[in-house]
This record gives C-alpha cells, structure tokens and sequence, in this order.
C-alpha cells in the first residue's frame, strides 16, 4: 500500500523535477566555482608571480620638513618614490616634492611608467598606457582611487597595472586568471554588482530553493521506497490486529 496518494507523489515529483531544472544551472556554477577556488593559488590570482619580487626603497637626504613645504598643519604623511625622487603624500589630498616643497599636480605617463616599470617584474613589453577617470560595477578596477593609468603589457596573461595618478602609488595589476576568478566569484556569490555582498536576495532565494528542492528528493525516496513502504504498511497491519485482539 503506499505512503501517499498517487496524485500527491506524481505533483511532489513534478515539483522537484522543475526545481531541479530550475536551479541546477546555478548548482552547476557553485560546483565549477568552488572547484576552481580549491585547485587555484590565491597568491598567482593576486598577480605575485609578476611583481618585482627584489623591489627596495630608496634612501633619501636632504628632505625639508613637510610643514614648511605646505605651510599647513599635518594630520598625515608618507613619503613616496616618484621616477626617483622623493614626494610627501599629505593629508592625504596633496603632492610635494620632498625636497624643494614644490606642489606636485599630478602624475605624468612617463613618471607611471617608471612606477610600474620598478614594481613589475623584468622582461616585460609595455603594449600601451591610457588614463582612466570612470570605471562601472564590472571593471577590474572597481573601488580604486581615479583618475588612474592602466599600463598594457604585451603578454599571453594579457597583463594590465594601474598606477593612481593623485598619489603616484602602484595600485594592483590584473590578468587572465584573475579575470576568471573574479568572474566565477560573481557566479559563486550572485552579487552581480560589487562581487562581495553574501546578502544579496538572488542567493538567499536559491539557497531556499536548493533546500527545499534537497527536502523534496528525500520525500520522494521515502514515498517510493520499496522498504518504507513495506514497513509502514507492516505497521498499519500490526495496528489493526491489536484492535482486533482488544
């Protein structure tokens, strides 16, 4: 006898087959994504293997205060190395040359150049360089500081670094496999604007789909299983003899 009315299993099955239609594409990404992230070195995706691993600072002299190259009260400071020359990051806003004082306005391509050229690594043939002032949700870019130039290598990996013109900081490079690896991150979250939101109400629904679509398949198996349903029926039988002898 079975567990269920026949019309009940035929409409639970239907349900957990369209689930499964449904949802087994995303299913598909999250293995595929997962997979990828477990085979991959997270420190190859970040670009490490281009980067001029014997990279040193220079040491400087003769540097003026950096209140007298302002004239205006210091709340924060850095000094940086810009085509060799030493410049003061203050207030995070302005630009001086360490030396004579000078206001820096902005960085130059040859000095970006230079900037990438010292912290990439050797052999490297520069294919092109572009400034950059708007990057969209998707760019690789996304949430650095603009306006940038993006230095162009002429590589397999197809290589690109991005040097922030307002600071003259070597900013992050990207390639190939991290274009990849951003994109299965996308897939992986279903954040399809900044990557990184694990809230986002696509993901919450598919998980909740996922559940109940898992839930549905061990219905199914209890319903249509020969030994469930031998055993509940073994069951209702022992029942109605106790009945019976009462």
């Amino acid at each position: 006898m079975p567990i269920v009315k026949r019309q009940t299993a035929s409409k639970i099955r239907k349900t957990h087959r369209y689930l499964g239609l449904f949802i087994g594409i995303q299913f598909l990404m999250w293995t595929i994504s997962g997979l990828y992230f477990s085979w991959t070195d997270i420190d190859e995706i970040h670009g490490d293997q281009f980067r001029n691993a014997e990279m040193t600072p220079l040491n400087f002299e003769g540097l003026v205060s950096p209140s007298e190259a302002t004239g205006m009260e210091v709340h924060s400071l850095q000094l940086k190395e810009i085509a060799g020359e030493p410049y003061y990051w203050i207030n995070h806003s302005m630009l001086h040359n360490a030396r004579t004082g000078e206001m820096k306005k902005e960085l130059t391509e040859a000095e970006a150049m230079l900037i990438a050229e010292k912290n990439m690594m050797e052999g490297l043939e520069v294919e092109g360089i572009e400034k950059i002032t708007t990057t969209g949700n998707h760019h690789e870019y996304r949430g650095g500081p603009l306006p940038a130039y993006v230095i162009s290598y002429d590589t397999p990996e197809n290589i690109k670094a991005y040097v922030s013109i307002a600071d003259g900081t070597f900013r992050t490079l990207r390639h190939r496999d991290w274009r990849w690896f951003d994109f299965l991150w996308m897939t992986h979250t279903m954040d399809y604007e900044g990557r990184d939101d694990f809230n986002t109400f696509v993901l919450r629904a598919f998980s909740l789909l996922g559940l109940i679509t898992v839930l549905s398949g061990f219905l199914l198996w209890f319903i249509s299983s020969p030994t469930m349903i031998k055993w509940t029926g073994n069951k209702k039988k022992g029942k109605k003899v106790k009945r019976v002898k009462k």
